[in-house]
């Protein structure tokens, strides 16, 4: 995938973010998931709360509409997934006081697949008893094989 095809896709979640959070904040949008939704590997390797919470927003938003959705996180990112994530990761954020280490534990109980990178435990002082529950812990061929379909939707943050 180009990065103008990930633009392009980065836009549309914009888009349908933006009318998301537009409505009544009490009503639950829900989107009948289709055959044809494209999957979405989402990569944050960022430690930016922002970055990290709009990347899960849009994750959310992917799901929403019926894309299977896989949340990879590498180096600073990885640490969203401790037991005792870093303080900012916890801090609720406007315009919906929702956090980053929140919305990862809510797409994590909504089924969504969370792993940090396959390098992310062996450069740490701590073991995979530190990770929250329902994070594991990649392999290289298990991602390969999840980016390299032809219509999987790469986000990066």
């Amino acid at each position: 995938m180009n990065i103008r095809q990930q633009l392009i896709c980065v836009m549309t979640f914009a888009v349908a973010l933006t009318a998301c959070s537009q409505s009544d904040s009490s009503a639950q949008v829900s989107v009948q998931a289709t055959d044809n939704a494209a999957p979405v590997l989402t990569v944050i390797t960022e430690q930016a709360p922002e970055t990290q919470l709009m990347a899960l927003i849009l994750s959310k938003a992917a799901v929403d509409q019926g894309s299977p959705v896989q949340i990879l996180l590498c180096d600073k990112g990885g640490d969203l997934a401790l037991k005792s994530p870093p303080t900012l990761s916890q801090q609720p954020l406007a315009p919906k006081n929702m956090s980053p280490a929140g919305l990862l534990s809510k797409l994590i109980n909504s089924g969504v697949k969370v792993d940090v990178c396959a390098i992310y435990l062996p450069n740490r002082t701590f073991g995979e008893d530190a990770l929250i529950d329902g994070v594991g812990v990649a392999t290289p061929p298990e991602i390969a094989g999840y980016f390299t379909q032809v219509e999987t939707k790469i986000l990066s943050f």
